[in-house]
């Protein structure tokens, strides 16, 4: 059974960092493009940021171009997201999700089968 693990979450000042963490199980990362969404309170889920199946391809929305990064580990079978120069704006539950994602660099998408539970980013000073 395909299962996804987020960690990383916390409180965390405004301009301040942090990585999430996506532990997948149940199938191999290597094959498979995978990305996080976000939601914020009181705003719909969105999709921020994925990486493709062989790593060819990466999107991001441009709410957090040119302060996330996504990257992904095929030995721990794990995928993250660096975030940096956090703002109040980027408080939200983040969730990381797989399936038969269609991820380019222009377009994040397709039937996202699997979700993780989702961990908790607040930032406030």
């Amino acid at each position: 059974q395909m299962q996804l693990m987020e960690s990383g979450g916390g409180l965390v000042q405004p301009g301040g960092s942090l990585r999430l963490s996506c532990a997948a199980s149940g199938f191999t990362l290597e094959y498979y493009a995978i990305g996080w969404f976000r939601q914020a309170p009181g705003k719909e889920r969105g999709g921020i940021s994925c990486i493709g199946s062989k790593n060819t391809s990466t999107y991001y929305a441009d709410s957090v171009k040119g302060r996330f990064t996504i990257t992904k580990d095929i030995v721990k079978n794990t995928v993250y997201l660096e975030m940096t120069s956090l703002e109040p704006e980027d408080t939200a539950v983040y969730y990381c999700v797989t399936g038969l994602v269609v991820c380019t660099n222009y377009y994040f998408g397709g039937n996202l089968d699997y979700w993780g539970q989702g961990t908790r980013v607040t930032v406030s000073s």
